[in-house]
């Protein structure tokens, strides 16, 4: 055994699904040692994110059953299979994601590609550690598509959660306009207080009618629609001509409702958007650079408030405050001993 693996367990505690939608079970599960490009993480910490609970009911990730859940998190690498890079990370505190179709986070052990595996930054806890993927990643993409799509401003109908916040420091820095939509009053203040400028309530009886004046004053035409369903289409008759609606979420559990008129007549599009497929698209050299600078603004703009942590026994406890809560902060399950 290479002096940096440490003893690994034959066996260990998972969290278990065994159809979609269905119960989540602690159970104990047999480690499985790296191959080839792999490497194993044992897990410290992993986030509850609204990914994570479409993964759960079913949606549109699809999975083969048995499997554990998770889409990210973090932990020690503590043995590696061959090739550089896995003995690179081998020992390394890092943020991690689960290799394609296999088991995800929310366990003792992980094992995933070495590809899937980020350093993480000094000074930087595992929890907010085990969020470095998925919001700041996409909170990132998003500004980088705007600049890219030449897009004056952005509009964001989940700006209440802990991508919403992101997305507002990360705008507020760039220098690029962002109307926030949230669902309840009292949230306007909170959001104001982090410096957002344009915060609509959707529940308000005048909301249809400020939304177009606003994304028409300040030419908004990116429409990030974490909810779907029946906002599409508000969204769409809202946007200017020409205006993009990438889905990136489905909140709301339903089907994106649109007129084909908007579409058509005023050249409006809608596209979704996935992380991972994203990143996929992207080089070798990119991918680095990107994911230095996410890990460069990890204490700071892509920071994420954490409400409460819960051991991976009390998961449904965990999920179901989560759900009732969602605008008040992360949930982690606090999984190693740290």
């Amino acid at each position: 055994m290479n002096s940096k693996e440490k003893q690994v367990p034959e066996e260990m505690s998972a969290i278990r699904q065994y159809e979609a939608g269905g119960a989540l079970k602690v159970e104990r599960t047999r480690v499985t040692r790296p191959g080839p490009g792999e490497v194993l993480v044992k897990m410290d910490a992993a986030p509850i994110n609204p990914s994570d609970l479409a993964l759960i009911a079913g949606g549109y990730l699809e999975r083969s059953y048995p499997f554990t859940p998770g889409l990210e998190g973090s932990g020690r690498v503590v043995a590696a299979g061959s090739g550089l890079l896995p003995r690179l990370r081998l020992g390394k505190k890092v943020a991690c994601s689960p290799a394609h179709g296999g088991d995800g986070t929310w366990a003792e052990y992980m094992l995933t590609s070495a590809m899937n595996v980020a350093p993480l930054p000094g000074g930087i806890s595992p929890e907010q550690g085990s969020m470095m993927l998925v919001n700041p990643m996409t909170a990132m993409a998003f500004i980088k598509l705007a600049k890219e799509g030449k897009h004056r401003a952005i509009v964001n109908n989940a700006a209440a959660s802990s991508l919403g916040k992101m997305l507002i420091r990360l705008s507020l820095s760039q220098d690029i306009p962002l109307i926030n939509i949230v669902r309840k009053e009292e949230q306007i203040a909170v959001l104001k207080e982090l410096g957002a400028i344009h915060v609509l309530n959707s529940s308000a009886g005048a909301f249809e009618k400020e939304l177009k004046e606003l994304t028409n004053k300040l030419g908004a035409t990116l429409f990030l629609d974490a909810v779907t369903g029946s906002q599409s289409s508000i969204l769409l008759e809202a946007a200017p001509r020409g205006s993009t609606l990438l889905a990136y979420a489905r909140l709301s559990g339903d089907p994106i409702t649109a007129d084909p008129g908007f579409l058509i007549k005023e050249e409006k599009a809608i596209v979704g958007f996935q992380l991972g497929n994203w990143l996929q698209s992207k080089g070798l050299l990119f991918k680095l650079r990107f994911v230095s600078s996410v890990k460069k603004q990890l204490g700071s703009e892509l920071s994420s408030h954490i409400n409460r942590s819960y051991p991976i026994e009390s998961v449904e406890e965990a999920i179901d405050h989560y759900r009732k809560h969602m605008s008040e902060g992360k949930i982690v399950l606090k999984i190693g001993s740290y």
